[in-house]
This record gives C-alpha cells, structure tokens and sequence, in this order.
C-alpha cells in the first residue's frame, strides 16, 4: 500500500509541493528562533515604557535567548520530517536489476 501511495505522490507532484511547503516552513521556523528573543524584548520594554517603570526598575530588560528554544526544537523536527520524506519520495537506491549476461554470438 505504500508503495502505492509513494506512487501517486511521485507522479502527481503532490509530493513536490508538499516538500516545497514543508522546506518553507523550516526556513519560517528558523527565522523565528532568532525574532522570538528579540520580539520578547522588545515587548517588554515596551511595557515598562508605557508603565513608566524603565527609570525606578532598574536595569533594562535584556535578550532572553531561552525564547527560541520551543522554536529550535520546531525547526529540527520539521527539518527532520522534511529530511524523511525527500528521502522517502525521492533519494532511494536504485534497485539492482539482475539479467543474464549479453551473449556474443560465436564468430
């Protein structure tokens, strides 16, 4: 059955577009490792702005890089989904083919 499956995907290019969709999203996801510590920070500065704490809290708020972590561990795990199904679909060895030797004709 799932040759049949890998078939249909293969010939149809379904499975092209999806690996065009998934590689998307692992670029996405990767991006999104380093803006998350920086959109944190920027929210909360903008908090204590509008608070009008910035001069009595003390020191500002700094990059929290422990921000990115849930998307890193997103970004390798499509990235290895992703690895999966192009090996799957289309990186497989090529099948040995056995036939008889070509024989020559007697001269």
């Amino acid at each position: 059955m799932l040759k049949r499956v890998k078939q249909v995907l293969v010939e149809s290019y379904i499975g092209a577009i999806a690996l065009g969709y998934l590689l998307a999203q692992v670029i996405l996801q990767l991006v999104a490792v380093f803006s998350a510590p920086v959109a944190s920070w920027a929210q909360q500065r903008t908090v204590l702005l509008w608070t009008s704490q910035i001069s009595r809290s003390g020191p500002p708020p700094s990059l929290q890089f422990q921000e990115g972590l849930p998307r890193l561990v997103d970004f390798l795990l499509l990235l290895l989904f992703w690895y999966i199904l192009l090996r799957w679909l289309y990186l497989e060895k090529p099948t040995k083919q056995t036939s008889a030797p070509a024989s020559t004709p007697n001269q």
